[in-house]
């Protein structure tokens, strides 16, 4: 509909121009709009206002003369000049109805728009270091990153989804000693307490929780094995009581293979088991949470030396060489000169004793991401924002200045009945993601976490979120998207289980048929309906551009809410006593259709099942 009105307004500027009434001007936009207020009509054009300069007219004069001359057209009702100078658009009802067949037509297409032209794009997200399960912060950029990855694919980007794995540098050390170090205490437990190793694990288990208790360190009595731990690693440890599971892991495979190995042996296998195991574990959770990667990409192999005895580091530091970007200090410090693109200073890359930085790591995956694609999006934390220039500082000294765009996102406060959920990522208390997914469900969980803008923080009630009524948000959405489907089965004279093995389109194929008047549909509700949907093309184009799919939970919460208000206004199907006209029903079936598809779409979208049958 907006590209027919832009047609008409065209049209009419050019008459105007051919009779002498406006000027001569070119314009591309005709500034085709929603208004808010549907007094104003069903559309809006702000050409005149645009155009005012260009024609050396007031914006109400070039508004008349574009309604003087504009082609008839069936779909529109009426034109009025409003304001300062805006041209609305009031639609026939069979013009604006339309929208219920074009949806219908459409289905899974229904909203596809081309903002993307097929641009090669990365999108990083989550890239949790693989030291320990994911938390309910990584838990949003899982939803977050995947919803939009979703979100541009269907505004036409070509997409890639990608999962960093930090498994480079000393973090891993840590990780793999710390797994050593009580894989050495359950042992010692087994055998001074003559117990089995579950139950010298409970008393780790236990020994930690006293240990998190004693915020004083008051009591070092009630917490022996916990000091002992942090003693032997000078406190550079990883403390979680999923280190115990992993060291249990070990003892299942192994037994006591390990207590008396080469210190340096156990480590090594220790590193890499863990490693190993915890990646396994965060795969798990991500594809519980229906975030699939295109790729996980390996930190080590940017260090991974090819046949000319160059790795991806190398290439990295010699290409920025080349161009005056790297280069040695006195002390045989390797910088790279980011203060050459805006950054407050220039930033290490290998320390005087040749230890390579994070940073190092960075610079060699720029140039790996801009081998690959044409545009990168990183999200990161809120706590990351001082890490934006140097990266974008790199991209630009490759040569691809604007297409590092970082997504910052701010993080999850958890709550329970509307008490916060006290966690210490420094004692290793918390509430995983996976935790969260088992016990509030993926739906629940994906919607929640994708139903405010990255820059707002989220309040997540776990007992809210888990309630079967209207006043939770996905529950209220899911159940229009269930009515309806119940509303089609007895329209079709089909089961659940027949529909179930149709499938819904055919059941409304069945209850519908192939020919129904939309013109039938007159009340304002239904006009509602109509108006909602048709704004969803839009809705994507926006939220594509803007990197913003949490405006599609607004959606359909906003269709549903329209939905129910439909239903409450409009009988659908005839019962005993309130018979229905036949032809005004089909149509109705129609519209309830419409409504259901949009909303599966939307759903699926931010990872959201819509469910049949609730």
């Amino acid at each position: 509909m907006p590209e027919t009105i832009e047609e008409l307004v065209k049209q009419a500027i050019a008459a105007a121009q051919s009779a002498g009434t406006l000027p001569e001007f070119e314009i591309e936009d005709c500034g085709i709009e929603r208004p808010a207020d549907t007094t104003n009509g069903d559309w809006s054009s702000t050409v005149a206002m645009r155009s005012a300069r260009l024609a050396h007219m007031a914006p109400a004069k070039i508004a008349q003369a574009i309604v003087d001359n504009l082609p008839s057209d069936p779909s529109v009702a009426k034109v009025e000049v409003a304001g300062p100078g805006f041209i609305n658009f009031y639609m026939s009802t069979s013009a604006n109805n339309d929208v219920f067949r074009e949806v219908r037509q459409k289905g899974d297409d229904w909203g596809r728009v081309n903002v993307g032209n097929g641009l090669r794009t990365q999108v990083e997200f989550v890239s949790a270091n693989p030291t320990g399960p994911l938390h309910v912060g990584h838990g949003r950029w899982a939803a977050l990153g995947d919803s939009l990855c979703n979100v541009l694919e269907f505004a036409n980007f070509d997409i890639q989804r990608e999962y960093y794995i930090n498994d480079h540098g000393s973090q891993m050390d840590v990780f793999g000693r710390s797994v050593a170090m009580r894989y050495l205490q359950l042992g010692q437990i087994a055998s001074e307490k003559g117990i089995d190793i579950d139950a010298a694990a409970q008393v780790l288990v236990e020994d930690r929780g006293n240990f998190v208790e004693d915020d004083a360190d008051e009591h070092p009595e009630t917490h022996p094995y916990m000091d002992a731990f942090n003693e032997a690693l000078g406190g550079n440890s990883y403390g979680g009581d999923y280190i115990v599971d992993i060291a249990k892991e070990f003892w299942a495979h192994d037994g006591d293979k390990w207590m008396e190995a080469d210190q340096q042996e156990r480590d090594d296998e220790f590193r890499e088991r863990s490693y190993r195991y915890m990646l396994a574990r965060i795969k798990k959770t991500c594809d519980q949470s229906r975030c699939v990667f295109d790729e996980w990409r390996s930190e080590r192999s940017f260090y991974v030396k090819d046949e000319n005895g160059m790795s991806m580091v190398d290439r990295a530091f010699d290409t920025l060489r080349k161009e005056g970007y790297v280069y040695d200090d006195e002390e045989g410090v390797v910088w790279f000169k980011s203060t050459a693109f805006g950054d407050d200073k220039d930033r290490v890359l290998i320390k005087h004793n040749g230890e390579y930085t994070y940073f190092a790591s960075d610079v060699a995956y720029c140039l790996d991401k801009f081998d690959r694609v044409d545009y990168e999006i990183n999200i990161w934390g809120a706590d990351h924002h001082g890490y934006i220039k140097r990266v974008q500082s790199v991209a630009e000294a490759f040569g691809y200045p604007g297409k590092y765009e970082i997504l910052l996102g701010q993080f999850v406060n958890l709550l329970r009945n509307g008490e916060p959920v006290r966690m210490s990522k420094r004692k290793g208390t918390m509430i995983s993601f996976q935790e969260l997914l088992d016990e509030v469900g993926t739906d629940a969980t994906r919607y929640t976490l994708i139903s405010r803008s990255s820059n707002q923080t989220i309040d997540f009630d776990i007992e809210a979120v888990k309630q079967k009524s209207n006043a939770n948000p996905v529950y209220y959405v899911q159940y229009a998207h269930a009515r309806i489907c119940s509303i089609l089965r007895r329209a079709a004279g089909v089961t659940e289980d027949e529909a179930l093995e149709m499938g819904m389109e055919a059941v409304a194929a069945k209850a519908i048929g192939e020919d129904y008047d939309l013109s039938l549909l007159t009340d304002p509700t239904e006009a509602a309906l109509a108006r909602k949907l048709s704004e969803f093309p839009d809705l994507i184009a926006g939220a594509a551009r803007d990197r913003a799919p949490f405006r599609l939970t607004h959606f359909c919460e906003e269709l549903a809410a329209a939905y129910h208000g439909f239903y409450a206004a409009c009988q659908v199907l005839p019962s005993e006593g309130r018979p229905v006209d036949a032809g005004l029903s089909k149509a109705r079936l129609a519209a309830c259709d419409a409504v259901r598809i949009n909303l599966e779409v939307a759903l699926k979208l931010i990872g959201v099942t819509a469910p049949d049958v609730m």
